[in-house]
């Protein structure tokens, strides 16, 4: 991995911008009485990790970077959370759960990897 490579350019972000635009999908189906809920904390916490993975990669210092690329993954924990979530209030199916948890164990993956990668680098 390049020095230089743009935060656009990684795995890692690409993948958590496609599960944002998946789960973006899949919550327009919830109730419009949760739109200001459970649809809302999804869709924020979705977002913050590529976004997360972006302001980390724009640091100057490893520690930075590497602070914000687990707030990424803590933003990923909390995802898997709220889809549970919804499964058990029947807004989503087994498979849709399913489906989505794949996803993000892939992203969690990729994710330590890339702090792993950023932990062993030289400042």
């Amino acid at each position: 991995m390049s020095a230089y490579q743009k935060y656009t350019e990684l795995d890692v972000w690409k993948h958590s911008r496609a599960l944002a635009s998946h789960v973006y999908e899949l919550t327009a189906t919830f109730p419009k009485s949760e739109q200001f809920g459970i649809v809302s904390q999804i869709r924020r916490c979705v977002v913050s990790v590529p976004s997360n993975i972006a302001e980390g990669r724009g640091r100057l210092y490893k520690k930075e970077t590497i602070q914000f690329l687990s707030i990424a993954r803590g933003s990923l924990y909390e995802l898997e959370t709220q889809l549970y979530i919804s499964k058990d209030l029947s807004y989503i199916t087994e498979v849709q759960l399913s489906t989505c948890l794949k996803k993000i164990e892939a992203l969690g993956k990729l994710s330590n990897g890339f702090i792993r990668y950023n932990n062993d680098k030289q400042e």
